[in-house]
């Protein structure tokens, strides 16, 4: 069973009506922009720097894949550090060798969730978005 391990993002908001606006993934660079509901033109942006796997996920493959209660959970959080997770214990060993130590972290939203795999923790920022 995976056990949760909420994230401080540094902003409270309704993660549930939020959504994923952006990403931006590149060699040793990710970056994804998330809706902030209520708040016009800014984003949060999470940021990870260095080596990383990505899922994205809508809320139906997500539901389905946790077959059990899920530990740690907290109803209308948004930032999670991931243990024990199914995405997490079926990536390549190899790279998880190479890249140790790798956590898996997951965002959620009201329509899915975007998984990391990553040595670097997550890094949160307010930007400015067009429009």
């Amino acid at each position: 069973m995976p056990k949760y391990f909420p994230i401080d993002a540094g902003v409270s908001f309704a993660c549930d009506e939020s959504d994923l606006l952006a990403i931006n993934w590149k060699t040793d660079r990710l970056s994804a922009d998330f809706i902030l509901p209520g708040v016009e033109g800014r984003a949060l942006r999470v940021c990870f720097d260095g080596a990383t796997i990505v899922r994205l996920l809508d809320e139906m493959p997500l539901s389905t894949e946790r077959g059990t209660k899920n530990e740690g959970l907290v109803s209308g959080h948004f930032a999670y550090r991931v243990e024990g997770s199914i995405f997490a214990d079926t990536q390549s060993e190899t790279w998880k060798r190479v890249h140790h130590p790798v956590c898996h972290y997951e965002f959620i939203t009201g329509w899915g969730c975007v998984d990391v795999l990553s040595k670097a923790g997550p890094s949160f920022e307010i930007v400015e978005i067009s429009e």
